[in-house]
Protein backbone atom coordinates (compact mmCIF):
# COMPACT_ATOMS: atom_id res chain seq x y z
CA UNK A 1 0.00 0.00 0.00
CA UNK A 2 2.93 2.35 0.50
CA UNK A 3 3.92 2.52 -3.15
CA UNK A 4 3.59 6.13 -4.42
CA UNK A 5 1.86 7.36 -1.27
CA UNK A 6 2.66 8.23 2.34
CA UNK A 7 2.35 6.26 5.53
CA UNK A 8 -0.14 8.88 6.75
CA UNK A 9 -2.43 8.08 3.83
CA UNK A 10 -2.09 4.34 4.41
CA UNK A 11 -2.88 4.85 8.10
CA UNK A 12 -6.32 6.11 7.05
CA UNK A 13 -7.31 2.79 5.44
CA UNK A 14 -5.01 0.11 6.88
CA UNK A 15 -7.19 -1.02 9.79
CA UNK A 16 -10.38 -1.16 7.72
CA UNK A 17 -8.54 -3.01 4.97
CA UNK A 18 -7.18 -5.73 7.26
CA UNK A 19 -10.49 -6.02 9.09
CA UNK A 20 -12.20 -6.79 5.79
CA UNK A 21 -9.38 -8.79 4.15
CA UNK A 22 -8.02 -10.84 7.03
CA UNK A 23 -6.06 -13.36 4.96
CA UNK A 24 -4.47 -13.68 1.53
CA UNK A 25 -7.24 -16.12 0.61
CA UNK A 26 -9.91 -13.51 1.33
CA UNK A 27 -7.99 -10.75 -0.47
CA UNK A 28 -7.36 -12.91 -3.52
CA UNK A 29 -11.01 -13.95 -3.86
CA UNK A 30 -12.59 -10.60 -3.00
CA UNK A 31 -14.59 -8.34 -5.26
CA UNK A 32 -12.00 -6.08 -6.94
CA UNK A 33 -14.42 -3.16 -7.21
CA UNK A 34 -15.09 -3.19 -3.46
CA UNK A 35 -11.38 -3.41 -2.64
CA UNK A 36 -10.59 -0.58 -5.06
CA UNK A 37 -13.16 1.68 -3.41
CA UNK A 38 -11.79 0.95 0.05
CA UNK A 39 -8.24 1.94 -0.94
CA UNK A 40 -9.17 4.69 -3.41
CA UNK A 41 -7.79 7.42 -1.13
CA UNK A 42 -4.30 6.04 -1.85
CA UNK A 43 -4.59 6.63 -5.60
CA UNK A 44 -4.08 4.07 -8.37
CA UNK A 45 -6.94 2.08 -6.82
CA UNK A 46 -7.32 -0.41 -9.67
CA UNK A 47 -3.58 -1.02 -10.01
CA UNK A 48 -3.23 -1.44 -6.24
CA UNK A 49 -6.12 -3.87 -6.15
CA UNK A 50 -4.61 -5.93 -8.95
CA UNK A 51 -1.25 -5.94 -7.18
CA UNK A 52 -2.75 -6.99 -3.84
CA UNK A 53 -4.71 -9.80 -5.44
CA UNK A 54 -1.78 -11.06 -7.53
CA UNK A 55 0.55 -10.80 -4.52
CA UNK A 56 -1.95 -12.78 -2.42
CA UNK A 57 -2.09 -15.48 -5.08
CA UNK A 58 1.71 -15.66 -5.27
CA UNK A 59 1.98 -15.79 -1.47
CA UNK A 60 -0.27 -18.83 -1.43
CA UNK A 61 0.79 -20.65 -4.58
CA UNK A 62 4.52 -20.08 -5.07
CA UNK A 63 7.31 -21.78 -3.21
CA UNK A 64 9.14 -18.56 -2.41
CA UNK A 65 12.04 -17.84 -0.11
CA UNK A 66 12.55 -14.10 -0.65
CA UNK A 67 9.78 -11.48 -0.86
CA UNK A 68 11.23 -10.07 -4.09
CA UNK A 69 10.02 -13.27 -5.78
CA UNK A 70 6.41 -12.17 -5.20
CA UNK A 71 4.45 -9.88 -7.49
CA UNK A 72 4.54 -6.22 -6.48
CA UNK A 73 7.46 -6.44 -4.07
CA UNK A 74 10.14 -3.81 -4.50
CA UNK A 75 13.35 -2.74 -2.83
CA UNK A 76 11.70 -1.22 0.26
CA UNK A 77 9.85 -4.43 1.14
CA UNK A 78 12.88 -6.61 0.43
CA UNK A 79 15.13 -4.33 2.50
CA UNK A 80 12.62 -4.41 5.36
CA UNK A 81 12.55 -8.23 5.22
CA UNK A 82 16.34 -8.40 5.24
CA UNK A 83 16.63 -5.99 8.17
CA UNK A 84 13.77 -7.08 10.43
CA UNK A 85 13.34 -10.76 9.55
CA UNK A 86 16.92 -11.75 8.73
CA UNK A 87 18.61 -9.26 11.07
CA UNK A 88 20.94 -8.04 8.31
CA UNK A 89 22.19 -4.59 9.29
CA UNK A 90 24.52 -4.34 6.29
CA UNK A 91 21.65 -3.33 4.00
CA UNK A 92 21.98 0.08 2.32
CA UNK A 93 18.36 1.17 1.83
CA UNK A 94 17.22 4.11 -0.27
CA UNK A 95 14.33 4.70 2.13
CA UNK A 96 15.12 7.43 4.65
CA UNK A 97 13.25 5.89 7.58
CA UNK A 98 14.94 2.50 7.13
CA UNK A 99 18.26 4.33 6.88
CA UNK A 100 17.62 6.19 10.15
CA UNK A 101 16.65 2.95 11.86
CA UNK A 102 19.82 1.24 10.65
CA UNK A 103 21.99 4.17 11.77
CA UNK A 104 20.50 3.77 15.25
CA UNK A 105 20.58 -0.05 15.25
CA UNK A 106 24.25 -0.15 14.28
CA UNK A 107 25.13 1.85 17.41
CA UNK A 108 23.43 -0.57 19.79
CA UNK A 109 25.61 -2.97 21.81
CA UNK A 110 23.27 -5.84 21.00
CA UNK A 111 21.48 -6.19 17.68
CA UNK A 112 17.90 -4.95 18.39
CA UNK A 113 16.57 -6.90 15.39
CA UNK A 114 17.25 -10.40 16.68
Amino acid sequence: MLNCTSRKQVDLVRDAFFKKYQSPEVAMQSNPTEMAELISILGFKNRRTNTIQRFSNDWLSLSWSEPKELYGIGKYAQDSWDIFYKGDLSIEPKDGVLGKYLAWARTQPENPVK
